[in-house]
């Protein structure tokens, strides 16, 4: 035979299976895919200029805003972080008509070779892609010859972008460099 609290205790569990019940089956899903109708990649951009990375002097381009207590007597300068903000040219001189700007930062992530890991997004100011930006983000072992950086996304007409970059350094003078860039976008 039931107690009284058991019966009081009833209609209570009834009302909340049913309303967990409800709540269960009335639920939206966590995703849900559908065909996008928007941005379709549809043509590759073959993007060609220089990076101006300007450590000394009184204009820098790029400064050291912080650094690991070992640094400065690492021979691959490991854990500077850099922040920067350098003009990207038509061609390797710094006077050479501007196209856009490289923004982001730079780590020394490798302990036994010049390694960084770069992310910079390229703001264009010039041209066909005048307020578009690309995203890199990648690994760049600075002592070879070429290397290959991923393009991630961007803004503009690279929303959606994927493709990646080929830098190679064109000239090093003392910490200062100027590379040269061909970055491939499918967008």
């Amino acid at each position: 035979m039931a107690t009284p609290f058991l019966l009081l205790l009833l209609p209570l569990i009834f009302s909340t299976v049913l309303l967990l019940t409800i709540t269960v089956t009335q639920s939206k899903p966590y995703s849900k895919t559908t065909p996008f109708q928007g941005n379709k990649p549809d043509k590759l951009t073959h993007l060609h200029f220089y990076f101006h990375d300007i450590i000394s002097g009184d204009k820098p381009t790029t400064i050291r805003v912080a650094e690991a207590p070992g640094t400065n007597s690492s021979a691959t300068v490991f854990g500077a972080v850099l922040i920067v903000d350098a003009p990207l040219t038509e061609g390797p001189e710094l006077s050479s008509k501007e196209v856009g700007r490289a923004q982001g930062l730079y780590a020394s992530t490798d302990m036994k070779t010049f390694g960084f890991t770069m992310v910079f997004n390229f703001v264009f100011t010039e041209g066909e892609f005048n307020g578009s930006t690309a995203a890199l983000y990648g690994r760049n072992p600075i002592l070879l010859e070429e290397r290959e950086l991923p393009i991630i996304g961007g803004t503009g007409d690279f929303r959606f972008a994927r493709g990646y970059a080929l830098p190679k350094t064109y000239k090093v003078v003392n910490i200062d460099a100027v590379v040269e860039y061909n970055v491939f976008i499918w967008h």
